[in-house]
């Protein structure tokens, strides 16, 4: 194994891991499946990727297919939709029904059906609606810093920014730019990308459990008669 499959291996194992730990935790926890079932959705691609990568299975392989479906799944309406209206549960007490929870995810599958199976048919506006979900991800994310700042969280909003920054960056360079000396399957790409989705899972699960302590600590205060908390 190359250094380069190694930091392949490396990145996307600590995804994977991500993922899977604070996805079990959103819902056991928090009870927020929107964003406890879509951390799993990516730790689960990310297990199909490793295992395609180590076996350097080729693009016929069913692992490929399921592999692009995943990810069309999650940058369609996972990391953007999902993911906004699961942020919400904290930012605006939102709380989302079953069939919000189901409907969002029916959504991100069909979504991501047609995007995977028709990528070469839809071409280039396929790419640009990827980009255009994420900038408006992306400005909500900004919400959420400031939100963050807000009430006294300045570690968590520095890190959601960061984390963010890096996340944009990707979805904005993901189908058109490649990397001077990078391998026909985008491996040097791809250790980048999987270490930056990897630090916006982590990032994004401390960040809510913040928020949560303190959306749970004004409301003790205003069971009690406190002095209210700035939020």
């Amino acid at each position: 194994m190359s250094i380069r499959e190694l930091l392949f291996a490396v990145a996307d194992i600590w995804m994977i891991a991500v993922g899977f730990t604070y996805g079990i935790k959103f819902i056991r926890t928090y009870k927020n499946y929107l964003l406890g079932i879509e951390w799993m959705i990516v730790a689960t691609s990310g297990s199909n990727f490793l295992v395609y990568g180590l076996i350097k299975a080729g693009h016929d392989s069913p692992m490929y297919a399921f592999a692009y479906f995943l990810d069309a799944f999650s940058r369609s309406v996972g990391i953007t939709l999902i993911l906004v209206l699961g942020l919400m549960k904290v930012t605006h007490r939102y709380k989302p029904s079953a069939a919000v929870d189901v409907g969002a995810f029916a959504l991100a599958a069909v979504v991501g059906f047609v995007l995977s199976q028709f990528a070469e048919e839809i071409g280039v506006p396929g790419k640009i609606f990827y980009i255009v979900v994420n900038v408006l991800t992306t400005i909500f994310l900004i919400y959420f810093v400031t939100r963050l700042w807000g009430i006294g969280e300045r570690g968590h909003a520095v890190w959601v920014a960061v984390a963010s920054a890096c996340g944009f960056v990707i979805a904005s360079t993901y189908d058109f730019v490649h990397i001077p000396g990078d391998d026909a399957e985008h491996t040097i790409f791809y250790i980048f990308a999987l270490s930056t989705w990897g630090l916006q899972m982590f990032a994004y699960f401390r960040a809510y459990r913040a928020f949560d302590a303190h959306n749970k600590r004004v409301d003790a205060q205003s069971v009690s008669g406190g002095a209210p908390v700035t939020a």
